[in-house]
């Protein structure tokens, strides 16, 4: 079995309050890349994991992996031993491991059949872990976990992201938020929501991590339509409307940051 495990990314992150239990409300549009890490899974007598890929040396500890974590609460049989090329940074505001359990959801319902209860299950991955099993536009309230049907009129929309090879842990951007509630997403479809948009974590984030800016002004300076930073950052998008543009685009980006193209699913 082989499955890619999508790049996610916020094409508008709305940060509406803190809660009473320390995480923050939110709303945000969830889109997904073409392109992401890529699983392979074959059936064995117990659960294994192998990582390999560019940033696979960053996943320290595999058995504590969330790939793991979802194989333990979901039917397999006796065992899968999977290997995952990991090719999205780490702590990248891309759902990299969250992408991965989706993928890992995604096998084990071609293979078995999902229980009844498997959203639950998802959430307690992680946040975007629900989103991530679909890996198809929808809009996210509450904790992320909430999710709703939008209009996916970006299908095919091409796609540039750009990561200054700087990791960024989320809780210290969070943290960061200045706790101001600008207001709600707007808009019928996909696209007048992202343009209607805003990202509330980018502040906290370029004070984290400066070179986030370089980033963005890079992007902006190309025939991009939308340009803005992913989740808690580091990583930042660009949105074309032709793949002449995005490839134009990636030869301007320095080859020192990490890129990757593609298409919105």
């Amino acid at each position: 079995m082989r499955e890619t495990a999508y790049a996610k990314i916020n094409l508008a992150l709305h940060v509406r309050r803190r809660r009473d239990d320390g995480y923050h409300e939110l709303e945000t549009v969830f889109a997904f890349v073409d392109a992401g890490d890529e699983l392979a899974a074959a059936p064995a007598s117990q659960d294994s994991l192998r990582v390999t890929g560019e940033f696979g040396g960053a996943l320290i500890d595999p058995f504590g992996n969330i790939i793991a974590k979802a194989l333990t609460g979901l039917p397999h049989g006796p065992g899968w031993a999977v290997t995952l090329e990991k090719n999205l940074p780490v702590a990248a505001g891309l759902g990299g491991g969250s992408a991965d359990a989706g993928a890992v959801f995604r096998m084990v319902r071609d293979a078995y059949g999902l229980p009844a209860d498997w959203q639950a299950r998802a959430a307690k991955l992680g946040a975007d872990v629900p989103a991530c099993v679909e890996s198809r536009a929808c809009i996210g309230r509450g904790t992320g976990t909430e999710l709703e049907p939008v209009d996916g009129d970006l299908a095919g929309c091409p796609v540039l992201l750009v990561n200054p090879r700087i990791p960024l842990a989320t809780g210290p951007v969070f943290k960061g938020w200045d706790g101001i509630d600008r207001g709600p997403l707007e808009g019928t479809n996909v696209r007048e929501i992202a343009l209607n948009g805003r990202n509330d974590l980018e502040p906290a984030a370029l004070q984290l991590v400066p070179q986030i800016a370089d980033v963005l002004d890079t992007l902006r300076k190309t025939g991009a339509w939308l340009v803005r930073m992913s989740g808690s950052g580091a990583t930042c998008f660009a949105l074309f409307d032709t793949p002449d543009q995005l490839e134009e685009a990636k030869a301007a980006v320095p080859s020192a940051w990490w890129t990757l193209a593609g298409a919105l699913r």
